[in-house]
């Protein structure tokens, strides 16, 4: 039986708020900056996640999950494949809910390691683009009925 993805992103675009961008730029013309951008104009609480430290957006970076202060609900990985395997481990270790790789990130080792945790893992898909898209449905819904 396939795992209904759709499901999952559903729930997650309408059940959490806090969300930790890793790989987080302050490079306008990058998208996790778009991304990051979009999610903190839609009432997310936008983390930025990154070494080099400093400020993205009016919000302060963080060097890696495990230094940020506060409850995180779901990881939007803008990292290469290789690279998230490390991250899911911190995903899990801060007890996040939802593992989250961007569009053209897979790595499914991280993803059954992290659905083996209990974490809901959405794999090659932008969160800007499926909030869009719900909203986009919502509305032609709200102008049919």
């Amino acid at each position: 039986m396939k795992h209904d993805e759709t499901a999952d992103i559903d729930r997650v675009l309408s059940q959490y708020r806090t969300v930790a961008v890793v790989g987080a730029s302050s490079d306008p013309d990058r998208a996790s900056y778009e991304v990051a951008g979009f999610l903190k104009a839609q009432g997310y609480r936008m983390i930025p996640v990154t070494p080099r430290g400093g400020e993205i957006l009016g919000e302060t970076v963080y060097p890696n999950l495990t230094s940020i202060p506060e409850k995180v609900e779901v990881v939007d990985i803008f990292r290469r494949p290789e690279d998230v395997p490390p991250i899911v481990d911190e995903a899990i270790s801060i007890g996040a809910k939802v593992v989250w790789m961007q569009l053209g990130i897979v790595n499914e080792e991280a993803a059954a390691k992290a659905r083996a945790a209990g974490l809901t893992v959405v794999m090659d898909h932008c969160m800007k683009e499926e909030t869009e898209k719900r909203q986009s449905e919502n509305t032609e819904v709200n102008q049919d009925g």
